[in-house]
């Protein structure tokens, strides 16, 4: 635990960027929420704790302990980095030259497909199973700058999964609260088929941790299992974490954004009302015309007048198979 390294270009990129982010938090006179502040240092410590402590040391011989620096760089920090929403930040503190092509990439068709929910969770899948069934932790063992490219890979893919869904910071999409959990919910199984095949894999996935494995520690296999399990409970744990967030706020949120989303929403409404009354986008909870036609629809299939008594249709035995 007392072992700790220094990462000259990482390092001076983390403190390049947090110097310039509370510059903005602190311009205009106008206080920044705190607990966005307080997201980002968050951040910037399990990241500084990620790349220079003695899980940055051991992550090159101890497969258990790169599963561990694995979950800080992939989860942990892109999640705390999209509740510090530097991008919103940036449009709302940041000059107009700032301000400008921070808009301009915002409105990209390049960050509308690199944001889009499906490309993203494909780009974290592919990213979770080649690092760790296939050949490429020896290479990482051996190769310093291949450790550096995963490194980049897991942040990179890990906020860019994370940045429409954990929070609400600027993107080009506004993904409903319903898809975000049904996102995170698929997530959680590529987590757990990474986890359980590392169990039981019978040989070692990642031989080139037993070139410098420590004597003290476990054996390859046991190594592995012990990694594998990490994987599996605890990317889901702290996956579960997540969506249990996503739903208080979901819980939370005003009318406008308890929708199910654009087309669940517009679907609902052409289920429920005629398809005249849904040509456009209409909420059925908050327009009353819309909940005037639905319930006279509700009526009409019950035989029963809005407001008044069933009809002499239902009378006469229509009713008897209403249930």
């Amino acid at each position: 635990m007392t072992t700790w390294t220094v990462s000259p270009v990482a390092d001076a990129l983390i403190l390049l960027a947090t110097a310039g982010y509370f510059r903005l938090a602190t311009r205009g006179g106008q206080r920044w929420p705190r607990r966005r502040s307080a997201a980002w240092a968050g951040a910037v410590l399990v990241l500084v704790v990620a790349l220079d402590s003695s899980v940055a040391t051991y992550a090159h011989v101890l497969f258990w302990v790169h599963m561990v620096q694995h979950l800080m760089l992939i989860m942990v920090v892109p999640v705390l980095l999209v509740w510090a929403q530097p991008v919103r930040l940036a449009v709302e503190r940041g000059g107009p030259r700032l301000r400008g092509r921070v808009e301009a990439v915002l409105g990209a068709r390049a960050t509308r497909l690199a944001t889009a929910p499906p490309v993203t969770l494909a780009f974290y899948t592919t990213v979770l199973v080649l690092t760790h069934l296939t050949g490429f932790q020896s290479l990482m063992v051996a190769n310093p700058w291949v450790h550096d490219l995963e490194v980049v890979l897991y942040l990179l893919s890990g906020y860019l999964f994370f940045v429409s869904l954990a929070g609400s910071e600027r993107t080009p999409w506004n993904v409903p609260y319903l898809l975000r959990l049904v996102v995170l919910a698929v997530s959680m199984g590529v987590d757990t088929l990474v986890g359980i095949v590392l169990m039981l894999t019978p040989y070692a996935v990642a031989p080139g941790f037993e070139a410098g494995h420590p004597g003290w520690g476990p054996g390859a296999l046991g190594d592995q299992e012990v990694a594998g399990a990490i994987m599996w409970v605890g990317g889901d744990g702290l996956m579960m974490l997540l969506m249990i967030v996503i739903g208080v706020r979901w819980g939370m949120a005003g009318a406008a954004d308890q929708t199910m989303g654009r087309w669940l929403e517009g679907a609902r409404a052409r289920t429920l009302l005629d398809s005249g009354a849904a040509d456009g986008f209409t909420r059925v909870d908050d327009d009353d015309d819309a909940l005037a036609a639905y319930n006279a629809r509700l009526a009409s299939l019950h035989g029963v007048t809005p407001g008044g008594d069933r009809s002499a249709t239902q009378v006469r035995g229509v009713g008897d198979v209403e249930s």
